[in-house]
């Protein structure tokens, strides 16, 4: 069976590396995105897929700007059996996919259907579930509402990064594909239609770097799952004294260690001080967020101890 793979980021390299040994499998080639400027001097870089597919010698790369008629010509010449997408982030219309004559799968990193759509890593985070999960499922040609084929679950311990997430979802998915790639090829799915599973259909959208602006009037809890969910981007930031700081790491404040008396609230956003267990404390809308490691833009990151050595006035400012 031939196939195209479909993907760009990180998380699909571990299913691209398995595709490659799966007997019975052919890899007719791979379709990525563009070379971006990346670093200080800009130089084109290929998406991670794309490294992945030149370091094995992969003759066939197509990086098209757009799937127009010219892209489909060249797929057509490969003569695939079956597509398999992960995470491309682009829709396949109606003369794409006719050209693979099993059709095609799309793994997506969410308990189908919910979140759909392009970050659902971000949005299990963000909403502090305590499951996720990955299926693998038909393309359709609605966004992720094709019939699903696999599904398997993934617990959380909420403290997972979109990056640790991610890692754990790669390596789920390169152990499912070839169970899904054996049933395709024996003809024995049995699909079962996303209008009959328990879970309600959701959707999640595109990340931007302004979703990383904090918001201290927030709870902590929001804050604490919004900076695990937009690591390493966009990251979390907010201002003080005309700088951009970044937080990196934090936790919600138990406050052991603390004083038991009752206190009178701060305003949302001041550093209270700190505490030697858990970092510098930050009030927030409900509750006290302690941050652990953070870093002013341009500089690096440093742990919190490091920072208020340079940065003596920083207790009780007012961030935002």
């Amino acid at each position: 069976m031939r196939v195209l793979f479909a993907a760009s980021p990180a998380i699909a390299v571990p299913a691209f590396k398995t595709l490659i040994d799966i007997e019975g499998i052919e890899l007719a080639g791979v379709l990525t995105n563009p070379d971006t400027p990346k670093g200080r001097h800009k130089t084109a870089q290929p998406t991670e897929v794309g490294d992945a597919a030149e370091k094995l010698g992969i003759k066939q790369i197509l990086k098209p700007e757009k799937l127009d008629a010219g892209v489909r010509e060249q797929v057509s010449a490969l003569k695939c059996d079956l597509l398999i997408s992960f995470a491309y982030g682009r829709i396949f219309g109606p003369k794409f996919l006719g050209l693979f004559p099993l059709g095609g799968i799309n793994i997506h990193p969410s308990l189908l259907p919910q979140y759909r759509g392009p970050t659902p890593v971000q949005a299990a985070i963000l909403n502090r579930d305590n499951c996720s999960g990955l299926t693998i499922q038909w393309l359709a040609l609605e966004m992720d509402c094709g019939d699903i084929i696999m599904q398997e679950q993934v617990p959380l311990s909420g403290k997972e990064t979109a990056e640790s997430l991610s890692e754990v979802m790669g390596v789920k998915a390169a152990f499912m594909l070839p169970e899904a790639l054996k049933k395709i090829a024996s003809g024995s799915v049995q699909a079962i239609p996303q209008s009959q599973m328990k879970t309600k259909s959701s959707y999640c959208s595109l990340i931007s770097k302004d979703d990383g602006i904090i918001d201290w009037n927030r709870s902590a809890e929001e804050i604490e799952a919004r900076i695990r969910a937009f690591s390493p981007w966009p990251l979390c930031w907010t201002m003080n004294k005309g700088r951009e700081l970044i937080i990196l790491k934090a936790e919600v404040f138990s406050g052991e260690g603390e004083s038991t008396e009752p206190q009178v609230q701060k305003p949302a956003g001041q550093v209270l001080g700190q505490n030697k267990l858990c970092g510098i404390l930050i009030q927030t809308g409900k509750g006290i967020l302690a941050v652990s490691q953070l870093q002013y833009k341009t500089k690096k990151a440093l742990f919190w101890t490091d920072f208020l050595n340079g940065a003596r006035d920083f207790p009780g400012s007012i961030l935002g």
